[in-house]
């Protein structure tokens, strides 16, 4: 018997989300796969949403929502590989606050899948950043890990620190979409030794969660106004329109 066989013996690969036994490490069991609100097409071409069969302004060749559409987004193209809800909302929560660290790679993987449409030539990846104060309590950054997880799926090259948090801001929980943008202005800036990466550069921002958008629209802004060609961002999972 090899060691991995006699490891698999005495410790079996286990479901990431209820716990049973699966047949491969890093996996959902059935009934977990079929009950994770997996994102397909057709869906919002700026944030991920997804879209009815039929759904959506047909902008060309893109789908936009009608939230996009009446409040336009500064990056070029979005998407999610999970709705924040059910199972999806149990993954994130439990990868943010659980240390469950090891849904990163299988949610990398969920995300590479997704991220097919956002790719283009010398595309740079970036975490959304933490303030000192949160890493120092959380001890991780659970965008910085999906990032460099997605980073290492696709091959293509990371800035862990592309972008910084240097203002504290206020958590976003229960702030309508005008506190949210407004809590954000100014909060992200550029790494002074780090903005010549994406001088003339498409980079891809990720992020854990999308909600309104304002903080990753303030890092957009920033990733513009430093030289980016243009910004794409992935979410590991979005907030469905009517939460």
């Amino acid at each position: 018997m090899g060691i991995q066989t006699a490891l698999r013996v005495v410790y079996p690969p286990h479901c990431l989300h209820c716990g049973d036994t699966v047949e491969s490490d890093f996996g959902l069991c059935a009934t977990c796969w079929r009950d994770t609100p997996f994102i397909n097409d057709p869906c919002c071409d700026a944030c991920g949403a997804p879209l009815p069969d039929g759904g959506g302004e047909d902008l060309g060749a893109t789908l936009i929502c009608d939230i996009c559409l009446d409040h336009p987004r500064p990056w070029r193209h979005g998407r999610a590989a999970l709705l924040y809800e059910g199972t999806g909302r149990d993954l994130v929560l439990a990868l943010k606050y659980g240390d469950r660290h090891e849904i990163v790679r299988p949610a990398a993987k969920w995300m590479a899948r997704r991220a097919q449409p956002l790719l283009a030539a010398h595309l740079l990846v970036a975490p959304i950043p933490l303030h000192w104060t949160r890493m120092l309590k959380r001890r991780f950054n659970q965008s910085a890990l999906l990032a460099a997880a997605l980073a290492h799926e696709l091959g293509l090259a990371y800035c862990p620190d592309l972008l910084q948090r240097p203002t504290r801001t206020a958590k976003l929980k229960g702030m309508d979409h005008a506190e949210r943008f407004s809590e954000l202005e100014g909060a992200i800036k550029a790494h002074p030794k780090r903005r010549h990466r994406m001088a003339g550069r498409s980079v891809l921002l990720v992020d854990d969660v999308l909600t309104s958008g304002a903080t990753l629209h303030a890092a957009t802004e920033v990733c513009l106004q430093a030289g980016a060609k243009d910004v794409r961002i992935l979410t590991l999972a979005r907030v469905a329109k009517d939460a």
